[in-house]
């Protein structure tokens, strides 16, 4: 009997280096490979254009802040995703990315709108309802001193964790706001898994962001 072949996972890293999309990412690789996937970097979004690579792929963790993408690489990465590779990332390397094709903001399900200056004390808290999903499971509130991400995104989201903007003074909204921070999505046969927490390296450090990404990563992936 063969043995089966081991899960593909394809880590697409670059955009805007504040991000430090290749520390950040390297992170998380041995953990990837220790749970039995074989992992490609690619540093260019070209990779979406190999529709061999891309149906290959079980997993896409793509850490890309900002610049652009074009239909074609889109049109890639939209296929696979429909037709089961997971698709996962975190903070701007998913949600602040391609701001030029509506299409990736519907398949991300939410767009990085602002944040604060600086970096900021808040918590993140896992939503009771879902407190039994197994990427937030025996997980409850912890504190993050770092951006804190005004998310605007829509219905179709499984939100498993939230942030809680504060009503201060000069600020323009009149009452607290409950921002979703992690969450997941189903999009055709692929699962997308999305955390807004991680824009400095010690974020993903943090025991509850590290454990709730590592899960995102797996849960996500065919």
């Amino acid at each position: 009997m063969t043995d089966a072949r081991p899960r593909q996972a394809l880590v697409v890293r670059g955009g805007w280096e504040g991000h430090e999309p290749v520390a950040a990412t390297d992170r998380f690789i041995p953990f990837l490979e220790e749970n039995g996937f074989e992992v490609e970097v690619s540093e260019t979004l070209d990779a979406y254009l190999d529709a061999d690579r891309m149906r290959a792929a079980d997993l896409i963790l793509q850490i890309w802040t900002m610049g652009e993408i074009s239909q074609e690489q889109f049109d890639g990465l939209a296929t696979a995703v429909r037709a089961g590779t997971g698709f996962a990332g975190w903070h701007g390397g998913i949600v602040d990315a391609f701001r030029n094709n509506p299409d990736y903001l519907q398949l991300t399900g939410g767009q990085f709108a602002t944040h604060p200056k600086g970096f900021r004390p808040h918590s993140v808290s896992v939503v009771p309802e879902r407190a039994d999903h197994p990427i937030v499971a025996g997980l409850s509130t912890w504190d993050l001193h770092t951006e804190q991400y005004w998310i605007l995104t829509d219905a179709l989201n499984d939100v498993l964790a939230t942030t809680c903007y504060r009503v201060e003074e000069g600020w323009p909204w009149h009452r607290d706001v409950l921002m979703p921070a992690v969450w997941t999505r189903l999009w055709g046969e692929g699962r997308v898994f999305v955390s807004t927490i991680g824009h400095k390296l010690d974020d993903l450090d943090h025991p509850s962001v590290r454990t709730l990404t590592e899960r995102g990563l797996l849960w996500a992936s065919r």
